[in-house]
Formats: structure tokens, sequence, C-alpha cells
């Protein structure tokens, strides 16, 4: 049985397209590229119409008069190894789009969609009698909701989250006789997202936003010995952000962030035709701290830069068990600009940087290593 675990704790699941690799833990920095920009410290001051997605009071702080749309969509590459070996298939699509209606002075509604989170790999060795793990996970979020103006400085705003995650997995060790390939399959959840903004000084907005668990049904797969089954979740989070504008276009906002990893990858119970299998992933808790500064160069130019920190859910205990899931940068760079067309039209560009991190066991024999690139662009139209 402790075979067994370890194997399919090996090879159990990653993310290829579209929510593919993601940067804190599993999740992405955010969901267009005005949020990437930012390097995700988004939750005082929204960029777009996708703050439906983060924090949804401050759809109500949106600069519009009736609609707003944000479209766009992203290419992530992320050079990833397994005890020094590369991973295959390194470029995926992310699409995401967001749209907000101001229903009067105090109420606007909202819904975004985007690929969120995900991990993945495609590797031909690995170690002894695992000679190779190929797993996908994907992660998608459809999430209509609202943004209330209670009064001149407090925004009150929440979305229910419809959650959409695919799972493949595929299992091989020959000393124990073990080869199984468990097909792509779909599941939905669901879970809400409850924010706040207030306005405390003409200069200075605070925000915070808590995103529940995201409940998910079970995954089934029909192999030709039986069944096998298992639940995994997304984990609840919790935000702060601060934002302050001195004037002369100039905005900056901080963000701190902690996502509760453990309530949902630290076990999960694999229940197979020979019984229940624990398959210990060991993710910590991560607190995440975000920087951004958007300055406004002339009147139709807006450059934007961004810093992202947060200590890799992984640790050198639980390495062996994570060779499908490399979730271990930390350190992230990132910019971008938003350029108008015109009074109702903006186009938006971002490039993000995970710096190269590796996470190896106590004595060094298995190593698992991640870095990314993530381009994004985006069209914009309010009126």
């Amino acid at each position: 049985m402790k075979k067994i675990s370890h194997v399919m704790s090996v090879a159990i699941l990653a993310t290829l397209p579209p929510l593919a690799q993601a940067t804190n833990g599993d999740q992405m920095l955010g969901a267009t590229a005005t949020q990437w920009s930012m390097g995700g410290a988004t939750t005082a001051q929204p960029q777009d119409a996708a703050t439906v997605l983060t924090n949804p009071a401050a759809l109500a702080d949106l600069d519009f008069e009736e609609v707003r749309y944000d479209m766009g969509f992203g290419f992530l590459n992320p050079p990833r190894k397994v005890n020094g070996t590369d991973s295959d298939s390194d470029l995926y699509l992310m699409p995401a789009g967001a749209s907000a209606f101001r229903i009067d002075d105090r109420l606007t509604f909202g819904m975004g969609m985007a690929g969120l989170s995900g991990m993945g790999v495609d590797v031909p060795f690995v170690m002894g009698n695992n000679p190779q793990v190929v797993t996908t996970k994907q992660f998608y979020k459809i999430a209509p909701g609202f943004g209330y103006r209670v009064n001149e400085n407090l925004s009150l705003g929440a979305a229910f989250n419809l959650n959409y995650q695919s799972l493949a997995m595929a299992m091989y060790n020959p000393a124990i006789s073990l080869n199984r390939q468990l097909p792509q399959k779909q599941v939905y959840g669901y879970g809400a997202t409850f924010g706040l903004t207030y306005q405390a000084t003409p200069k200075l907005r605070l925000g915070a936003a808590y995103e529940t668990q995201q409940n998910m049904d079970a995954f089934e797969w029909n192999a030709f010995d039986g069944r096998y089954e298992l639940t995994m979740d997304a984990p609840p989070k919790l935000s702060f952000g601060a934002a302050y504008s001195p004037g002369a276009g100039l905005l900056v906002e901080m963000d701190i962030k902690r996502i509760w990893f453990s309530k949902v990858l630290d076990q999960i119970t694999l229940t197979t035709p020979s019984g229940s299998v624990p398959l210990n992933f060991g993710w910590d808790d991560q607190t995440v701290f975000a920087i951004g500064v958007q300055k406004q160069v002339s009147p139709k130019t807006t450059v934007r830069f961004g810093y992202n920190y947060g200590e890799s859910p992984i640790g050198p205990e639980d390495v062996t068990s994570n060779f499908g899931s490399l979730a271990v940068t930390e350190h992230h760079l990132t910019l971008g600009m938003t350029r108008k067309f015109n009074n109702r039209v903006m186009g938006s560009f971002s490039y993000g940087h995970a710096f190269n991190n590796e996470v190896s066991t106590t004595d060094g024999s298995q190593t698992i290593e991640l870095e990314q690139n993530i381009f994004n662009f985006q069209i914009s139209y309010q009126h």
C-alpha cells in the first residue's frame, strides 16, 4: 500500500492548457494583462472588470458610465525539470474575459471568466521504477457578481463562483505491476467571493476580499479493475490591499494574501478497487506579498510594474510526492502598459517572469525546478 501511495503521489496531476502551471503555488497572479502587470496587487484599486473575480466590491469603483468589456488571452511558457530532465509541452494558452454593467450610481453588475489555476508536466524519465510522469490539471472559473456603493467611501460586493476542473493521471511502476492511464475527466463545483473597498482619504483606498473554499465534485474513473475516485477542492484565500494615489497620474498598491493550501493539498484520499490510498502532497499554506506601481505618462499611455513573492508551498520533505506538480516559483517581476486608441477603446499588454527556483530533498538526490514567462494581451471597451 505504501508503494502504491508513493507512485500515485508522484504521478498525480499537473497542468496543461488552458490553465497551466500557475505562479503562487498553483494560483495565477491575475486574469487579465492589467492585473498581471501590477504583480497581482489589485485588491483595493480595480484595474478592469475582471475585479469581479478577485474583489467584486471594486466593481462599484470602476470609472465608467454604462458598460465595460475586457477581453484577452495569454501565453504561458514554463520551463521545468524533474531531476534534471526537461518537461515537454512548454507553451499554453490562457483565455480571460470580464464585463461590468452600471445599473445606477450605487449598483454595478459584472461577470468574469478565466483560468485561474493549474499544474502539469510531461517528463519522459524521473527515477528508478517511475520512468515517466504525464499529468494534467485545469481549473476554470465563471463568476457573476455585483458591487454596491453603500456611501461615498464604502463599497461592498459578492460573486458566486461556478467552477470547472479537469484532471488526468498516469501511473506506472513495473515493480508492483501498476500501469494505469486515467483519462481526462471533468467535474464542476461552486464557491463564493466577498469583498469591500473603503476610501479612507482622498488619496488612500483600502480593500479586502475573501474567497471561500471551492467545493468540487468527485472525479470518477472506470478502469478495467474497477473504479478510481478522488476529490480535489480549491483553497480558500484572504487578501488585503492599500492603494495610494499621490497625484500626477501615479498609483502604488501593496497587497498581502493568505492561501490555505493545506486545507486541500496536504493529503487527498484516492479510492481504488483495492481500498483507500492517502496521497500525501504535503502542501503548506502560503503568504503572498505583492506591490504594483502605475503611472500615466501621457493622456493616452499608462505603464505598470509589479513584484510578487510567495514562499513555495512544497518543501524538501515533499519533493518526491510532487513530481507531477512543480509549483515552486517564488519571486516574480511583471511589467505592462495600456494605450488608449480613442475615448472608448484601449489595448493592454503585460509580461511576467517567475524566476527559476528549485527544491531538493534533504539528501539532494531528487530535485524539482521551475521558471516561467507569461505574456498577456487585452482589449477593453467602455462607455
